[in-house]
């Protein structure tokens, strides 16, 4: 089933209407649909190094938009729609951790999802329900998601196709490292003001303690 909406994505990128799929692909994989826009993204930008910059963009106002309908579903449908979705997507056992890091931590947790795996669909869902401030949401989710996506975007209009192998073998990394600094400091100062022990008591959250 994956990997048939893999394949199915990636056709995409040759459809006389690949921008509005990459919008539709962005935005959907921010609430409920489980593949990523990365590898649209990537086959887009390869195709049209100088039209990569503006991809990024619609990744990222797409993805951004698409959080915000995954908060709502969150926020104002999680008993009869999120959970269901998140069963859906094999994220239900994840909820309640990602709900007390979100509790705890809010903007970093946003920031950090930017360099890791962890699905977007379960951050904007889970900060809906806990209801994170929409306002720190919103800006925490430009960052993390303009930082991604413009990034690559970015490289593939400078430096074009030959980027490409740097992207695969070194973003990530890069990616990484800079939101662990960036978000290191917020951390640290929660550590300093007496929050040290949030890592275990989130590591064993339960979904009857969220409410």
């Amino acid at each position: 089933m994956l990997t048939k909406l893999y394949q199915w994505t990636l056709a995409k990128a040759a459809h006389a209407h690949a921008e509005r799929w990459l919008f539709a692909i962005s935005f959907m994989e921010s609430s409920f649909f489980p593949i990523p826009p990365h590898p649209l993204l990537g086959l887009m930008c390869l195709a049209r190094p100088e039209r990569a910059i503006r991809f990024g963009l619609i990744c990222t106002i797409a993805s951004v938009l698409g959080g915000l309908f995954g908060y709502a579903i969150g926020h104002f449908l999680y008993e009869t729609v999120g959970q269901q979705i998140l069963h859906a997507l094999g994220l239900a056992a994840k909820f309640p951790v990602a709900a007390c890091y979100l509790r705890d931590y809010g903007a970093e947790i946003i920031l950090i999802k930017g360099a890791t795996p962890i699905p977007f669909k379960l951050i904007t869902i889970t900060a809906g329900f806990i209801g994170l401030s929409l306002f720190t949401f919103l800006w925490a989710s430009i960052l993390s998601r303009a930082f991604q996506f413009m990034l690559v975007g970015f490289l593939f209009w400078k430096f074009g196709r030959p980027i490409k192998a740097f992207i695969e073998k070194y973003l990530a990394l890069l990616s990484a490292a800079f939101l662990v600094l960036l978000v290191g400091g917020f951390i640290a100062a929660s550590a300093l003001s007496g929050g040290g022990d949030k890592n275990d008591k989130c590591s064993n959250a339960t979904v009857a303690t969220l409410h």
